[in-house]
C-alpha cells in the first residue's frame, strides 16, 4: 500500500515546523509512529495511526463490521476528542507517554480521550493474522516466572477481562521487573499515575462491548476465548523489551 502524497506532505510539513521549533527528528519519528506528534501547548496535533492489516483479517475471531467500527468510528472520535480536550490545556509535555504518565495534572477529557487513544493503539499493534500460540524467550520466561506457566497466565488474564464489571480493560503489564495482571475501567491503563495498579502495559483486551457485542452479543467469555488466536506475541515481546 503506497502512502498518500498529500499525507507524506503534511507530515513533512509538521516534520519541518517542528525542527525549527527543536524537536530532534529522532523524536519526531518516534511521535509521528505512535500516532502523536509533539508540538507547543495548544497547538498538539493527535492523528488517527494505521491499521496495521485489512478490517477481516482477524476473522473469525473479530468481524469485519466490528473492525470498521471499532478502529473508523470509536478510535477516531477518541482522536478527535482528544484533539479538542488538548485545545483547552497549556500543560506542556515532551511524549505521548508523558501524558498519560501525568494524567492526574489533565481534565477528564484529556483522561478518557487520551486514555482510549492509547490503548487503542496499542490494541491494533498486540494483535495479528494468525496469531495465538505461546510466547517465547525472555517474555515466556518472565511469564513463567511470574504465574508458574503459560496456562496459568492465561487462565487468569482471561479471569481478569470476562470478571471486570462493566467496561473496561485486562492487561499485563511490566511493574518494578516483575510481570503482573490487572484490569482498569473505561478507558484508564496502568501507565497512568491514577491506576490502582501501575506499571508498563505490554498487552492488553478491550472488553468493552463495542469490542465485541455484533458477533457476541453477551458472550463475553467467548470473545476473550477467540481473541487469543490473534495474539501477537512478538509484539508483546517487542514491548517488553522496551519497557
Amino acid at each position: 500500500m503506497h502512502a498518500d502524497p498529500s499525507s507524506r506532505r503534511g507530515f513533512l510539513k509538521k516534520s519541518a515546523l517542528l525542527a525549527a521549533a527543536g524537536v530532534a527528528a529522532s523524536s519526531i519519528n518516534k511521535l509521528a509512529g505512535a500516532g502523536l506528534n509533539l508540538a507547543p501547548p495548544g497547538t498538539v496535533s493527535f492523528e488517527l495511526p494505521p491499521l496495521p492489516y485489512a478490517f477481516d483479517a482477524l476473522e473469525p475471531a473479530i468481524d469485519k463490521m466490528t473492525m470498521e467500527i471499532h478502529y473508523g468510528k470509536h478510535h477516531a472520535a477518541y482522536v478527535a476528542n482528544l484533539n479538542k480536550a488538548m485545545e483547552k490545556t497549556t500543560e506542556p509535555f515532551s511524549s505521548p507517554e508523558e501524558i498519560i504518565r501525568n494524567i492526574s495534572k489533565y481534565p477528564v477529557p484529556v483522561r478518557n480521550n487520551g486514555g482510549g487513544h492509547y490503548n487503542h493503539s496499542l490494541f491494533w499493534k498486540i494483535m495479528k493474522p494468525g496469531g495465538g500460540g505461546q510466547p517465547s524467550g525472555p517474555l515466556s520466561e518472565a511469564i513463567n516466572t511470574a504465574f508458574g506457566s503459560f496456562d496459568n497466565f492465561r487462565t487468569k488474564f482471561t479471569e481478569a477481562a470476562v470478571k471486570h464489571f462493566g467496561s473496561g480493560w485486562a492487561w499485563l503489564l511490566s511493574a518494578n521487573g516483575r510481570l503482573e495482571i490487572a484490569s482498569t475501567p473505561n478507558q484508564d491503563n496502568p501507565l497512568m499515575d491514577t491506576a490502582e495498579t501501575r506499571g508498563i502495559p505490554l498487552l492488553g483486551i478491550d472488553v468493552w462491548e463495542h469490542a465485541y457485542y455484533l458477533k457476541y452479543q453477551n458472550r463475553r467469555a467467548e470473545y476473550v476465548n477467540a481473541w487469543w488466536s490473534l495474539v501477537n506475541w512478538d509484539a508483546v515481546s517487542d514491548n517488553l523489551r522496551k519497557r
